[in-house]
């Protein structure tokens, strides 16, 4: 016992918490009954960093469902802070905004959707996703794995 390097073994654990940390900071509140009908309770949500390609964007986002329980049809919750940014969907969107102010810029022309609104956003349409302030909305994709097209 005498050979236990004590400074590796606090770094190990440390490692372990820490991840054990972030894997219980990603998760949030899904049930899904044996059926596949499933429940996501939103206000435990907690997008993560994503990668618009332009520094100091303050996107984030979480797919809520996998591919596994939902192969066809995707959705998550994305929140904006202060930030715009270029896109060209190469899939069918709906935007729900549950908060703020999401704005759909397309050829200088911005459509404007507020708490409670429902945005579509056709597949192969380039635009500019945008919120002045902040907003918070889920969004329902198709096919599922938009991230891979």
């Amino acid at each position: 016992m005498n050979n236990i390097d004590e400074e590796l073994v606090a770094e190990i654990i440390q490692k372990v918490l820490m991840k054990q940390f972030k894997e219980k900071e990603s998760k949030f509140i899904k049930k899904i009954d044996e059926s596949g009908v499933a429940v996501i309770k939103t206000n435990t949500v907690k997008p993560e960093k994503f990668d618009t390609g332009k520094e100091g964007d303050k996107v984030y986002l979480k797919d809520i469902l996998t591919l596994e329980e939902s192969p066809r049809i995707g959705c998550g919750v994305m929140e904006m802070e202060e930030s715009t940014f270029d896109w060209t969907l190469k899939y069918d969107e709906v935007d729900y905004i549950i908060d703020g102010t999401l704005e759909i810029v397309i050829d200088d022309r911005r459509i404007v959707g507020k708490e409670g609104d429902i945005i579509f956003i056709p597949k192969n349409t380039s635009i500019k996703f945008s919120a002045p302030e902040y907003s918070r909305f889920m969004y329902v994709v198709y096919p599922a794995n938009w991230d891979q097209l």
